[in-house]
């Protein structure tokens, strides 16, 4: 069995919890020269477990966001014009990309939401995946130094502006699939990014981002993060006088609308899910939360 202590020690040197298997997993794809793929939802981790495992193997990241508008020319690198006139095309008029410093460093590329690229872009990783190259016009051709490695991250297909990765460049990764954790866990998560010690405030919080998972009005629901905005956005609003059922009324709605989709159907309406939700678990009390009351509240809602 591998041993855990790497894992401890990136889990306590980056505060990250749990995560044990996921972790262990990425250490073994990146030692032995793979490139990786976290797939997961928005908010379960990917981009902190990828750089963390980066920092303790000690390698250097170039970092790139995707986005529907990223060219190619911006990832593997552009001729300055200016420069081109007085020089000609050559390495001085040459600006290298993300793509071209991390294979001449040796470093490890990572590209947050791979999937939200254009495919024109994605193909340019293929030559530099599997043969360790990259030609460049006029320049010649790239070879990646020892130690190139690329780490990806992609959300689900079903999320805006996201797409399908093609199978040639899926074939190029490992997989490391990110679920949302579960509820104990991220109550300890929220408790350490908002530094709040009411157990109940934090359970209802988290109990209340779980059900928009399987609630039936939702098509998308909350990560962890809208419990952390929960929690934090409530003691605020305690600290000035408001009762802490209403504080955190308030703050879910603050937090959820901006981090939920509604289905289509007639009638899923966000805020009238908020509210059946909140009708159940403001009226749990912490045994019933940590004994999972309040994951299946959406089981009562009315069906949409």
């Amino acid at each position: 069995m591998r041993s855990m202590v790497p894992v401890r020690k990136i889990q306590e040197e980056h505060g990250i919890v749990g995560r044990e298997h996921e972790l262990a997993l990425s250490l073994a794809v990146l030692e032995s020269g793979r490139h990786v793929l976290f797939e997961g939802p928005v908010g379960v981790g990917k981009t902190t477990i990828a750089l963390a495992v980066c920092r303790h193997l000690g390698r250097s990241t170039i970092r790139v966001d995707g986005d529907d508008r990223y060219s190619e020319s911006k990832l593997t690198g552009w001729f300055d014009p200016p420069l081109v006139l007085k020089k000609g095309y050559c390495e001085d008029s040459f600006f290298p990309g993300p793509l071209a410093r991390a294979m001449t460093e040796g470093a490890v590329l990572f590209i947050n939401e791979l999937n939200r690229m254009p495919e024109t872009v994605q193909n340019v990783l293929l030559p530099a995946l599997d043969e360790r190259l990259l030609i460049v016009p006029r320049i010649g051709t790239v070879r990646a130094a020892w130690g190139f490695q690329v780490i990806a991250t992609q959300n689900p297909v079903e999320y805006i502006a996201t797409g399908h990765l093609s199978e040639a460049l899926r074939d190029r990764f490992e997989h490391v699939r990110l679920d949302y954790q579960s509820a104990p866990e991220e109550v300890r998560i929220t408790a350490a990014e908002t530094g709040c010690q009411d157990e109940l405030l934090l359970w209802r919080a988290v109990s209340v981002v779980r059900a928009t998972r399987v609630h039936p009005r939702f098509k998308k629901g909350a990560s962890v993060r809208a419990a952390i905005a929960m929690v934090a956005i409530a003691q605020r609003l305690v600290a000035t006088g408001e009762e802490m059922n209403a504080a955190l009324s308030t703050a879910a709605r603050a937090a959820l609308t901006t981090r939920t989709e509604a289905k289509d159907e007639l009638g899923a309406d966000v805020n009238v899910a908020i509210e059946e939700i909140l009708a159940t678990v403001l009226h749990s009390d912490l045994a019933q939360l940590q004994a999972g009351y309040g994951e299946p509240v959406a089981a009562n809602a009315p069906k949409v």
